[in-house]
């Protein structure tokens, strides 16, 4: 029997600013929605572009990156794995919500003209950070995704 695998890769563009949040034990969470854009021709001949939304949560160092460096419109790319939650809301109707827990994260650039601190819209300086080794990536390129 073949084992399993939980693995999502995304890249897409920040809806808003990350939110943050911080446990009763100090631990800090990010949370944002990133777009998705999937453009075809379709059999008529015109053009279709589909958005979809997903949200995003990020833990620890990664947050804490998230919450100093990104902001609305900044391309990103975040790897990660499907979670699933569910609550009872006021109502007690159950609900239930699927987000992606992310690992990695690699700042692709800004679509704003300027940054706060003044620093290129690469954001070179922290492009890509995992939740397992929290350290630079080498290659911070597009061109080197295996996906490109």
């Amino acid at each position: 029997m073949a084992g399993s695998l939980n693995k999502v890769i995304l890249i897409g563009n920040l809806g808003a600013d990350p939110e943050m949040r911080e446990m009763p034990d100090g631990t800090k969470m990010a949370k944002f929605s990133i777009a998705t854009s999937e453009k075809y021709t379709n059999k008529n001949g015109e053009k279709v572009s589909n958005t979809e939304w997903h949200n995003i949560v990020l833990w620890r160092g990664i947050a804490e990156v998230a919450e100093k460096y990104l902001k609305k419109g900044d391309s990103v790319c975040v790897e990660g794995k499907l979670k699933t939650r569910s609550w009872d809301d006021e109502n007690g109707v159950k609900k239930w919500a699927t987000d992606i827990q992310g690992d990695s994260m690699t700042m692709l650039g800004s679509r704003r003209g300027d940054t706060d601190s003044g620093q290129s819209n690469s954001m070179a300086s922290e492009p890509r950070m995992q939740e397992n080794s929290m350290q630079n990536s080498e290659n911070n390129s597009v061109e080197d995704l295996p996906f490109s």
